[in-house]
């Protein structure tokens, strides 16, 4: 199937393109959504008036989610978790978690839809992308250290406070 793009949708495309999509997925989703319409010849005749709105729309967006990029930009938090032995934890840490700890850290609330990173199932550090705009994407250091070692997320931030 055929559509047009309305809206920019992660991960398919920006505004005013058109692709070939799965029958459902542009039935089912895509469609109803709003997303997107059938690529039609009346539909094809307004691809740039639709980019142009979109690059409009897309502008000012990225220009108030620019603050809240800086704000959570490069923040590290980190959890204490209970870990066997070979450094495997006895449960995970979700992106619910590092969403609330974001929001505890900083005051910005994340959804954690927005969060893309795997649960994590092990110590160490790891890097989580939040996805705000198509465009302004910041990332996360996410500690997970074993219980009753001290926070390195609180080492990092006083190290880059210095």
């Amino acid at each position: 199937m055929k559509i047009l793009l309305m809206k920019d949708v992660y991960k398919l495309g920006r505004a005013g393109d058109v692709k070939k999509v799965a029958d459902g997925y542009g039935r089912n989703f895509l469609l109803p959504q709003g997303y997107a319409v059938l690529a039609t010849v009346g539909a094809l005749r307004q691809v740039e008036r639709i980019k142009e709105a979109a690059t409009k729309k897309r502008a000012v967006l990225n220009q108030e989610m620019g603050a809240v990029a800086e704000v959570v930009n490069n923040v590290a938090v980190g959890f204490a978790s209970k870990a066997g032995e070979t450094g495997k934890l006895y449960g995970s840490v979700t992106s619910q978690d590092i969403a609330d700890a974001i929001k505890a850290k900083t005051g910005v609330e994340i959804k954690r839809q927005q969060i893309e990173l795997q649960p994590i199932r092990n110590l160490g550090e790891y890097k989580a992308q939040i996805r705000l705009t198509m465009d302004l994407i910041p990332v996360v250091r996410v500690f997970v250290y074993r219980e009753g070692e001290s926070n390195p997320a609180d080492a990092e931030t006083k190290t880059t406070e210095e």
